[in-house]
């Protein structure tokens, strides 16, 4: 598992010297999840489809390997199943859901259908003890997890035993302590099984024994090096976009190869209020950091002029960013490489656990590669890391907790809260309506509670009455989500009062709005933003 740099040598891999956990991927929308748990525990993970986990597996040497729960059943033909060097490696191994079944199955198991579906919260009752639950659970005792089911082990492969049982699931987790192989009917990833991270980290530390090697002084120091080796004496334009991954990753580099750096800071007209100014004043003047200012915005609001489909949006962005890019490389005389924030789930979300391009989530992201007509190539130094772990490592490298701690900001900018057709007047509304959204937020001493709020233009407008007329205005929607990974999400739970003097302000400030709605719907992996 190593990158390769413009010469073709081998470059370090960032991973490479820790211990490491293969997570083999049958298609569960929360397998990102189980990834976070593992290193929430010190030790690094990775996700790989099912498909490529031989090979993943064989390259990887990891010290440990736990199966995802997905879709399939294991009765079809056809069905997805986990490659048996795994099994016959001596690596201890945890199934989760599909992951038991399927592990069950290739071992010598029985898994049936049929008998009693389960999905959502769940009762079990643990029947013997074993390592997974150690200082968690005792026989005899009761606990809540989230099932998501509907086939289920009826027998047992040779060598397991069962500890637990629940109604619809007489054999809910399965042990066999000697292979160290244990399965469960189960999510434990899920904080709807409030002790699952807890067995999560009894499997990494107890049962396979890791130490808990990964920390982001560990990865600063070793993505340098990194990027040194990829970069060589090349030169790197970096692309800011505002947001924290891009800031982290432009800090990264500069302390890599210093003013073999160049940062391009794009306005595509599509920013929040004074965003602008915020980051020009902390690359040029905090971290002195050579930086680019391009003002691009009527180039992008003339190529979106018009456009409502959302997909549409993200393409026509993606793509003049693209060419912004190009156009200021030729202009300091070249550049070899392009650097930007892609991260973890970046990478996971834009190939599906079958394998194929998941076009309609990462579709503004140069995740696969750049454009063949440009020479660069990318330096990506973050696309190991979660959100929260690029937030950990700009602490790491200095970056002020005001903007670390700043609330994601999409690439596509506030062109996917106004969906619909986009117009300089709609944007300046949905500009004052974010700011005193935010501003609210903070005066109640909820913006680090909250993982991302924002205010959306709804494409459509109401009747309203304010003073003694009558108006025709738009109605403005406002989000905030509570997040440990912005993977997953649940709407924050504001009291009424906080939403009526946040609506009141909105309405009597900003022209052209005469009605507020709050969204309360959950998000499930990837779907955070509004379109």
């Amino acid at each position: 598992m190593t990158a390769h740099s413009q010469t073709g040598a081998a470059t370090p891999d960032v991973a490479a010297a820790h211990e490491k956990i293969l997570i083999v991927d049958f298609g569960s929308q929360v397998t990102q999840l189980i990834a976070r748990r593992v290193r929430e525990d010190g030790v690094y993970s990775e996700i790989v489809p099912f498909q490529k986990a031989e090979e993943a597996f064989q390259a990887m040497k990891p010290k440990a390997v736990i199966l995802s729960g997905g879709p399939a059943s294991v009765l079809d033909e056809d069905a997805p199943s986990a490659p048996m060097s795994i099994f016959t490696s001596g690596v201890p191994v945890l199934g989760i859901c599909y992951g038991e079944q399927t592990m069950a199955q290739q071992l010598g198991g029985t898994v049936e259908a049929g008998h009693h579906r389960e999905f959502g919260r769940a009762a079990i009752e643990i029947t013997d003890d074993c390592a997974l639950f150690d200082g968690v659970w005792k026989k005899g005792e009761r606990h809540d997890v989230w099932m998501s089911h509907g086939d289920r082990v009826t027998k047992l492969p040779e060598g397991f035993r069962g500890v637990a049982k629940a109604a619809g699931s007489p054999i809910s987790i399965i042990a066999d302590d000697k292979r160290k192989f244990y399965a469960m009917q189960f999510h434990p990833e899920v904080v709807h099984t409030p002790d699952g991270a807890k067995l999560i980290k009894n499997f990494v530390r107890k049962v396979a024994g890791l130490k808990g090697d990964w920390t982001m002084r560990a990865f600063r120091e070793e993505a340098i090096e990194k990027i040194r080796a990829q970069v060589g004496q090349g030169r790197v334009i970096c692309g800011l976009s505002g947001g924290v991954d891009s800031a982290v990753a432009a800090v990264l580099i500069h302390e890599a190869i210093g003013d073999q750096l160049t940062c391009v800071f794009v306005d595509h007209g599509l920013l929040r209020m004074a965003e602008a100014e915020t980051v020009v004043d902390l690359f040029r003047h905090h971290y002195n950091i050579p930086l680019v200012h391009v003002d691009a915005s009527k180039t992008f609001l003339g190529e979106l002029a018009g456009v409502t489909d959302p997909e549409a949006k993200r393409k026509i962005i993606g793509k003049l960013f693209i060419d912004v890019f190009d156009e200021e490389a030729k202009k300091i005389g070249g550049a070899d490489f392009l650097a930007q924030g892609t991260l973890y789930p970046d990478v996971i979300e834009s190939v599906s656990f079958t394998g194929g391009p998941s076009v309609t989530i990462k579709s503004h992201h140069n995740v696969g590669g750049l454009p063949a007509r440009m020479k660069m190539k990318l330096v990506e130094p973050l696309r190991e890391l979660f959100k929260d772990e690029v937030r950990a490592l700009g602490r790491e490298l200095g970056l002020p907790d005001v903007f670390v701690g700043r609330h994601p900001f999409p690439g596509p900018g506030l062109a996917i809260r106004c969906p619909g057709e986009i117009t300089p007047e709609k944007l300046d509304i949905l500009r004052q309506a974010d700011a005193i959204y935010i501003e609210e937020i903070r005066r109640a001493g909820l913006y680090d509670t909250i993982w991302q709020a924002f205010a959306v233009l709804l494409p459509v407008k109401t009747v309203g009455v304010m003073g003694d007329g009558r108006t025709y205005e738009f109605v403005v929607g406002l989000r905030a989500v509570t997040s440990t990974d912005g993977m997953t999400a649940d709407f924050y739970p504001f009291d009424m009062k906080f939403l009526a003097e946040a609506a009141t302000r909105i309405i009597n400030e900003v022209k052209g709005v005469n009605r507020v709605v709050y969204d309360v719907t959950s998000k499930p992996p990837g779907t955070i933003e509004w379109e």
